[in-house]
């Protein structure tokens, strides 16, 4: 087999570079700007969306413009990329870092519940690998005591809870288009919300504390520059064309998958509810019973692309293991699928039917 590489581009992209590079603005000021914001927007059926240069400082801008900041808490899984807990941190806000349901990998709503005190100030659940968290159960606790809930949606671009899109439920969400994410433009995320006055606030600090529609020398707030740019709002256009398409083929592959190995029972695949169905799959994620080295060893041996999953919780991380600036609850579940999980990554999902087969038979033969 030989695993689609990624990134995907093709003529449209070039045609879309082409029109910003015959144009007097190749900066974040450019019209394909503000059309990739409302159609990104659109598709994850929000109101209004605010495009920036990562998906680091859209998590940072988001809990700025909630008014988070020192002596607050966040509540955020033990399992992550490091940016769903740094963002925390560098708003001078402290991380609290509660376990995952064992077989979804994503937040536990009973573990939020526990980790709630009077400092508590928002709930940042990841959807990760693609299908969302819980989101019924998490926006009752959310709403029960009153804390805006901050989507880390990186891995879910067309992601549905219950036929609701990712980003929509939350106060606000983030979406990165990092190299590897399903849609890319190299580096690049987006904040996306309902709610006006909070994008608003986060667009003041993005573009330097201005004001929409007002002068370039008037600056209302202080803020910075994190505008995104013209190159790539018009990559993201044309990525965002193909995404549909390319979600159906990776959910037609992974169902293959799935479906070809269900017999096996040292291999287990991440649970997906029911109300998640509908998601990217930017991740198959999974675990071994028995030697997940030797199981990772043999699968790329044999040419197929696997990471034996973090090396550690979030927690663990040198930045947070002498736990002075966080708080961590009882994360048992992190701990055991940090020793046992893997992962596959989309683009080895985003071949023929016949190549999906091929990596069903090469998992098998690697247990």
């Amino acid at each position: 087999m030989g695993t689609p590489s990624w990134p995907v581009s093709g003529a449209r992209e070039r045609e879309l570079l082409d029109e910003v590079l015959a144009s007097d603005r190749w900066g974040g000021y450019h019209p394909f700007v503000a059309r990739f914001e409302q159609e990104f927007a659109a598709f994850q059926q929000c109101r209004f969306g605010l495009s920036a240069c990562n998906g680091t400082v859209t998590l940072e801008m988001a809990l700025e413009a909630l008014g988070i900041g020192e002596g607050d808490e966040v509540i955020v899984p033990a399992i992550s990329f490091i940016s769903s807990a740094t963002a925390v941190s560098r708003v001078g806000a402290t991380p609290v870092f509660v376990d995952i349901e064992p077989d979804t990998f994503n937040i536990d709503p009973e573990s939020i519940q526990a980790a709630i005190t009077s400092k508590t100030r928002a709930i940042m659940p990841v959807h990760f690998g693609g299908p969302m968290a819980n989101m019924d159960a998490i926006t009752a606790i959310a709403s029960a005591h009153g804390l805006p809930i901050l989507e880390d949606a990186a891995h879910a671009h067309g992601s549905e809870w219950n036929g609701t899109r990712a980003g929509s439920i939350g106060a606000i969400s983030s979406f990165s288009f990092q190299n590897g994410k399903v849609m890319t433009a190299g580096e690049g995320g987006i904040l996306l919300s309902n709610d006006e006055a909070l994008i608003d606030r986060a667009r003041q600090i993005l573009d330097q504390g201005r004001r929409k529609g007002e002068g370039w020398f008037f600056h209302y707030s202080l803020g910075t520059n994190y505008r995104i740019t013209a190159w790539q709002s018009a990559v993201l256009i044309a990525q965002l064309e193909r995404l549909p398409e390319q979600n159906q083929r990776r959910a037609r592959n992974v169902k293959i998958i799935r479906e070809s190995l269900d017999d096996l029972r040292n291999l287990h695949f991440q649970r997906i509810p029911e109300a998640a169905r509908v998601h990217t799959n930017y991740l198959l994620l999974g675990w071994v019973d028995g030697d997940r080295s030797a199981f990772h060893r043999k699968l790329t041996s044999a040419g197929f692309p696997c990471t034996p999953f973090y090396p550690h919780t979030l927690y663990e991380n040198p930045l947070y293991s002498d736990r002075t600036n966080c708080r961590v609850m009882p994360s048992p579940n992190a701990e055991a699928r940090i020793k046992d999980a893997f992962w596959i990554p989309h683009r080895a999902l985003l071949g023929s039917e016949e190549d999906s087969a091929s990596l069903a038979a090469a998992i098998r033969n690697s247990l």
